[in-house]
């Protein structure tokens, strides 16, 4: 997977140097890793360097409720994406099976968006894969080793994005 890994990593740089940010997205185990992902590139991975902008979708509770209440559970990524994305932003989703209904219509609102699409799922990719500019497909079947890989190529991508900034 290393020069998939490259790809993106360079996606996420190229985007973050250009002004743009990274907006990370994924339920359960792959939230909490959006969240983490998101935190070592504002905070810091390894180097003292500037923050990068980065945002988990995860994290808003009162914004993930209304949108589920309001419209339904699928939309919760869409219209966060339709609030704060620009055109060069890179969405970074996350779905062990990569076929989870909101994941799958956040990539597609941000592909409409001129959003760049990294997708990290398992091995068969499901149908958020040939939705992505950058498919970092676990190859795997197991969730857990899915999830276990995609916080190590979260930080692998931290690391090489970390490095663009020296």
């Amino acid at each position: 997977m290393a020069p998939q890994i490259d790809a993106a990593a360079a996606a996420v740089a190229g985007a973050v140097k250009a002004g743009n940010k990274v907006l990370l997205c994924g339920n359960g185990g792959s939230a909490a890793d959006a969240q983490h992902i998101a935190a070592e590139l504002m905070g810091r991975f390894k180097k003292e360097r500037k923050a990068l902008a980065a945002l988990a979708l995860t994290t808003d509770t009162s914004a993930l409720t209304a949108i589920a209440n309001d419209y339904e559970f699928s939309e919760i990524f869409v219209r966060q994406i339709e609030g704060l994305s620009t055109s060069g932003d890179v969405l970074i989703a996350l779905s062990t099976s990569g076929n989870s209904e909101n994941i799958i219509k956040a990539a597609v609102c941000a592909k409409e968006r001129a959003v760049t699409v990294i997708a990290l799922t398992g091995q068969k990719g499901g149908a958020l894969a040939p939705l992505s500019d950058h498919a970092l497909q676990v190859p795997s079947d197991e969730t857990s080793h899915i999830q276990e890989m995609h916080i190590a190529v979260g930080h692998m991508i931290c690391s090489i994005v970390e490095s663009a900034f020296e």
